[in-house]
């Protein structure tokens, strides 16, 4: 059975270009870089050179890139960095109802140490609430931490206003851009971004690497203590084969964004035509303006999310009912709750993700199973 994959919002396959760029440094190119000898320098060169790429993407300058594990160590590392460097000024933090985990549980973690959080609600689209966050900030806030783009229902939040406004105060901005590096154009400097989190496996990347973008001049703790590596930043031997992966994905991504964005907006406008033709009852989450355009989250209302999946999957489709970091959870997606979904609302949604293999032939194979299990369950 031919498998077509409808989930790059949890992640993507290795492409061709990008593995093929690695496979060196797992052979005869396998140097430690912190070694002076030519092998190592061969090594070091390597990751200055993907530096550069991932700067590229964002439009920042490469000394402001800091390579980690994934984007939950690198939204780990710039939260706990920022708060414990300036809790001497302030313990306040601002960030959302509705973030990525990685933000969420690390701020829950800061609370027990001391600091405070603010979070915000969003509204039925899924948008912060610009005049809440102007109320929200004190005296002793340090942080405002509002992810770019949503993972479960696609929304984009007003990034260069929210900056403008930390910037007024003088607050550390930071957004966790995971899903929309590589799938919308993210310039930095333009939009005010003081820090920044992304991740190789959401644009044809390897698993196990992310990057850090902090502006020059803002400080931060660092989270791994140990050797002197990215500029004592984070310690530990560099994932260079990951490393040069996460380069060059971004190279590529950087390449054919503007026609990558098109090929993904076609097949979800077009999915969405189809499901809104030819079955009744569907309610699209999130924003259909100001949204990712590879996403799709739908909830059909009397329809169990979990048997949906499985339905799916036994003809061949992988989708998800929300984010892969909460699957195993009994309870409604944090997102959809957030947004005003009652429970049972929440528990019948499918969220479709759409990537650079997709063909409009995929989507028919799709619609056409999604209408009869959808039939089937509600009967």
């Amino acid at each position: 059975m031919k498998i077509r994959y409808f989930d790059h919002a949890a992640t993507t396959r290795v492409i061709k270009k990008v593995w093929e760029e690695m496979v060196p440094y797992f052979e005869e190119r396998y140097g430690n870089p912190s070694s002076l000898y030519s092998m190592g320098r061969i090594s070091k060169k390597a990751i200055e050179e993907a530096r550069i790429k991932v700067a590229t993407l964002i439009n920042s300058n490469p000394n402001e890139i800091y390579f980690t594990g994934c984007g939950s160590e690198s939204d780990n590392t710039i939260i706990k960095g920022i708060a414990h460097r300036n809790k001497n000024k302030g313990k306040h933090i601002i960030t959302s109802s509705f973030e990525h985990p990685a933000i969420l549980h690390t701020c829950q973690v800061l609370q027990t140490q001391g600091f405070e959080v603010t979070y915000l609600k969003v509204d039925k689209e899924g948008f912060v609430k610009i005049e809440e966050l102007r109320n929200a900030i004190r005296n002793d806030t340090i942080l405002i931490s509002i992810m770019f783009a949503n993972n479960e229902i696609g929304t984009i939040q007003p990034i260069e206003m929210i900056a403008k406004i930390a910037k007024m105060y003088n607050i550390v901005f930071h957004t966790d851009a995971v899903q929309a590096c590589g799938n919308i154009p993210i310039d930095v400097k333009r939009l005010g971004i003081d820090a920044l989190s992304l991740s190789g496996h959401k644009i044809y990347g390897p698993k196990g690497i992310g990057a850090l973008y902090v502006r020059n001049g803002i400080e931060f703790e660092k989270l791994i203590e140990g050797g002197h590596q990215e500029k004592n930043k984070r310690a530990g031997t560099e994932n260079v084969a990951g490393i040069v992966g996460l380069g060059k994905a971004c190279e590529l991504a950087n390449r054919q964004l503007k026609e990558n964005m098109q090929h993904l907006k076609s097949l979800r406008d077009y999915f969405l035509s189809q499901v809104e033709e030819k079955i009744k009852d569907v309610k699209l989450n999130g924003s259909i303006e100001n949204r990712l355009p590879g996403n799709a989250n739908l909830s059909f209302p009397g329809v169990d999310g979990e048997a949906l999946l499985l339905n799916l999957d036994a003809k061949g489709i992988c989708a998800s009912a929300g984010s892969a970091c909460s699957s195993g959870s009994s309870k409604p997606s944090h997102v959809l709750s957030s947004i005003g979904l009652s429970k049972e609302l929440a528990n019948s949604s499918l969220r479709i993700t759409f990537g650079e293999e997709n063909t409009k032939e995929d989507v028919d194979y799709l619609v056409e199973n999604l209408c009869e299990i959808v039939e089937k369950l509600r009967k």
